[in-house]
């Protein structure tokens, strides 16, 4: 593998781990299950969902059977009929470390205003240029 390939191989695994992680939350199952069904520990499920470590192939069919999706899914070539390239940006984004959890707890906040408030504030912080408090 030449130098070229490893940002795609890091992207790759990111987009697992992203996928990975949804779909463990999605049907309520925590790491340790999935650790379970998939005969690791939960440190290692940990390090698959960050990217940290490359899923090899007979866990990614298993972690596929544990999920009930197919691994062209985790692997993100399973589109369905959505915009693939969409379908990675959110993946990616939810990989970062926070921003699934934001998530959750933006679907929480019962006032709609609130939740408009608080998308307002996060577009504000993201185009201001941070300012230099020393």
């Amino acid at each position: 593998m030449d130098h070229r390939d490893a940002g795609r191989t890091t992207q790759l695994e990111l987009a697992i781990g992203a996928r990975l992680r949804a779909r463990r939350r999605q049907l309520g199952l925590s790491q340790s299950d999935l650790a379970d069904r998939l005969g690791v520990s939960f440190q290692q499920v940990q390090k698959y969902e960050r990217g940290a470590n490359r899923v090899a192939a007979t866990t990614l069919l298993a972690a596929a059977q544990a999920l009930n999706v197919g691994v062209s899914w985790l692997i993100g070539e399973d589109a369905a009929g959505s915009d693939e390239d969409g379908d990675e940006h959110v993946f990616r984004a939810l990989a970062r470390p926070g921003a699934l959890e934001l998530l959750e707890a933006f679907n929480d906040i019962p006032d709609q205003r609130a939740r408009l408030a608080l998308l307002a504030l996060a577009r504000e912080i993201a185009v201001s240029p941070p300012t230099d408090t020393a």
